[in-house]
C-alpha cells in the first residue's frame, strides 16, 4: 500500500491541474507557475560572487557588506536575487497561501546544488515561532526544504533547531544592525540529532544574513561541523 501513495499522490495533482491549471505569477499565462518566457527573465546570480554572503561582487571583486564582520555561518547561497518574478513567487507561497509552488522552488534548489555542491548530511529549515506557524498554517522554509529532500534525498531534520522568541519580522527592520539585534537569541536546539553533521540551512530569502547567521551560530554551538544557508534568493 505504501508504495501506491506517490502514484495516488501524482494522480491527484494530475487531476487537480486539469480542474484549476497553473497560471503564470509573472503574466497570466496558463500551464506553470512560472511560464518559459517568464523562466528566461529570472533575475540569475552570477559569478564573481562573495564567498560568505554569495551576493555578486563589486566591479573590483570586493563585498563592503561583509568586510570587517564576523560570521558564524560558513556561506550564504542563492540562485537568484530577489526581484521579478522571483519576489512576486516568494510572496504568493509566503503570504497568499500558495503552498503549491513550494515544489518548484525546491526544483530551483536542487538544480543549483547539481551545478554548485555544498557540503551538507541534512536539511534544516529555519523555523518559525510556533504562534507564527499556527497564524499562516505552514512553515514555508519547510515546505521548501521538504520539496528539496525529496529531490537530493537528504534527510529532513526539523525541531531540533525552534524559535524561542517571537520577533517581530526582519522585513519590518530597516538596517542590517537592527536585523541582527532583532533575531539575537531567539532559537536553540534542544537536541543532538544535529551534532557532528554539515547542515543545510534553508529559508526562502536572505536580507541581511542575519537570520542564518544566529540559527548557524547556535548550531555550531551545539555541535555542528559545518552550516551553509542555502535560500531562494538574496536581497541587495
Amino acid at each position: 500500500m505504501a508504495a501506491l501513495l506517490p502514484s495516488i499522490t501524482n494522480l491527484k495533482r494530475a487531476a487537480l491541474d486539469l480542474l484549476f491549471p497553473p497560471w503564470c505569477i509573472g503574466c497570466g499565462r496558463e500551464g506553470d507557475y512560472i511560464c518559459d518566457v517568464c523562466r528566461r527573465q529570472l533575475p540569475y546570480i552570477s559569478p564573481p560572487i562573495c564567498s560568505v554572503c554569495g551576493r555578486p561582487l563589486t566591479i573590483d571583486n570586493t563585498c563592503p557588506g561583509c568586510i570587517g564582520r564576523q560570521a558564524a555561518i560558513d556561506g550564504i547561497r542563492a540562485p537568484f536575487l530577489f526581484g521579478g518574478v522571483i519576489r512576486q513567487v516568494v510572496h504568493q507561497l509566503k503570504y497568499q497561501n500558495l503552498k503549491a509552488i513550494a515544489p518548484l522552488l525546491a526544483g530551483f534548489l536542487h538544480e543549483f546544488l547539481l551545478e554548485n555542491p555544498l557540503p551538507g548530511d541534512v536539511l534544516v529549515p529555519v523555523p518559525i515561532h510556533h504562534r507564527r506557524e499556527r497564524e499562516r498554517g505552514y512553515n514555508q522554509s519547510s515546505l521548501i526544504a521538504l520539496g528539496l529532500s525529496r529531490l537530493n534525498g537528504l534527510p529532513l531534520v526539523e525541531n531540533s533547531l525552534i524559535r524561542k522568541i517571537n520577533t517581530p519580522p526582519q522585513v519590518r527592520t530597516t538596517s542590517a544592525a537592527e536585523r541582527h539585534k532583532n533575531i539575537a537569541g531567539a532559537f536553540v536546539c534542544i537536541d543532538q540529532r544535529l551534532e557532528g553533521k554539515h547542515v543545510l540551512l534553508i529559508d526562502d530569502v536572505s536580507t541581511s544574513g542575519a537570520t542564518l547567521n544566529a540559527c548557524s551560530a547556535v548550531l555550531k554551538a551545539g555541535g555542528v561541523a559545518s552550516v551553509y544557508g542555502l535560500t531562494i534568493a538574496l536581497e541587495i
